[in-house]
C-alpha cells in the first residue's frame, strides 16, 4: 500500500468510540468484531451472496474484500480468496482453543474478521479467508459510487 493511501485511508476510516459501536451495531456484530466471537456457519446471507461489490468493515467502512475474489466454500462463511490490499488486513496468531489458526482483523477498524487459511482446495489460490458475515457490510456494484467507492469498480467488473 502505498503512503498516500495509508493517510487517505486513516483520514477517511476512523474506528468509533466503543459507545458509538455499540449504539451502530446489533450485538452480534459487536460481539464478532469486537469480542472475536464467532457466528454460527451457514447463518449470515453474505455466505450465498453472489451480487458484484464490495465488503467492508461493518465497524468503519473500511474496503476489505471484492466480490470478484469470493468463492462458494463448504465452510458456512464468506470465504474469499485474497484481501483488496494487502495493508487492509492485518493477521494475527491466534492459539485458542487448541488451535494453530491465523486470526485476521481489519487494520483500521481493529475488527475481528475471521480467520485465514493456506492450502485450501475450494480456492482458487489455495487461500481461504473465512470471514464472519457479521463484520461485513456489502455495498452493491451500482452503489459503490454513491458510497465513495468508486475506485474500486474497475475490479468488481
Amino acid at each position: 500500500m502505498n503512503e498516500f493511501k495509508d493517510e487517505h485511508d486513516q483520514v477517511t476510516y476512523r474506528k468509533p468510540s466503543d459507545s458509538e459501536i455499540k449504539v451502530k451495531l446489533t450485538k452480534e456484530q459487536y460481539e464478532v468484531t469486537q469480542r472475536a466471537a464467532t457466528e454460527a456457519p451457514f447463518t449470515h446471507e453474505y455466505w450465498k451472496e453472489n451480487q458484484k461489490g464490495i465488503y467492508v468493515d461493518i465497524v468503519t467502512g473500511e474496503p476489505l474484500f471484492l466480490s470478484t475474489d469470493k468463492f462458494q466454500s463448504s465452510c458456512g462463511w464468506p470465504s474469499f480468496s485474497r484481501a483488496i490490499d494487502t495493508g487492509s488486513v492485518v493477521e494475527y496468531a491466534d492459539h485458542k482453543f487448541g488451535m494453530k489458526r491465523v486470526e485476521v482483523k481489519s487494520k483500521i477498524g481493529d475488527s475481528h474478521l475471521g480467520h485465514v487459511f493456506e492450502g485450501e482446495p475450494e480456492s482458487p489460490n489455495g487461500i481461504r479467508y473465512c470471514i464472519n458475515g457479521a463484520s461485513l457490510r456489502f455495498v452493491p456494484y451500482d452503489e459503490m459510487d454513491r458510497e465513495g467507492y468508486g475506485e474500486w469498480k474497475e475490479q468488481v467488473k
